[in-house]
């Protein structure tokens, strides 16, 4: 059980990595503002709930695997607050 355990731990964090490096890229790439942050927020989001998801088998207690969920709960509530607070100042400036 300890080497499914350790596998998926490994697939998921590297399925995070690679959600990162798919964000970044397209923070790189991408046109406008709006797309941007759209890559941005959707790729990282995902990225860190697979991260999560990996290290998560990996805790020594529960206490533990909750505070990693809660932060992950807290990066998701303010990612989104933060990116429609960037997307609405990015519409007044242009208009």
């Amino acid at each position: 059980m300890s080497i499914f355990l350790d596998a998926w731990s490994v697939l998921a964090v590297l399925a995070g990595g690679f959600f990162f490096f798919v964000g970044s890229l397209g923070l790189l790439r991408f046109p406008d503002s709006f797309t941007r942050l759209h890559a941005l927020t959707k790729a990282d989001n995902l990225g860190l709930g697979f991260v999560v998801l990996g290290l998560l088998p990996q805790m020594d207690s529960w206490f533990a695997g909750l505070k990693v969920l809660s932060i992950w709960l807290l990066v998701l509530l303010s990612a989104s607050i933060i990116s429609q607070m960037i997307a609405r100042a990015i519409k007044r400036r242009e208009w």
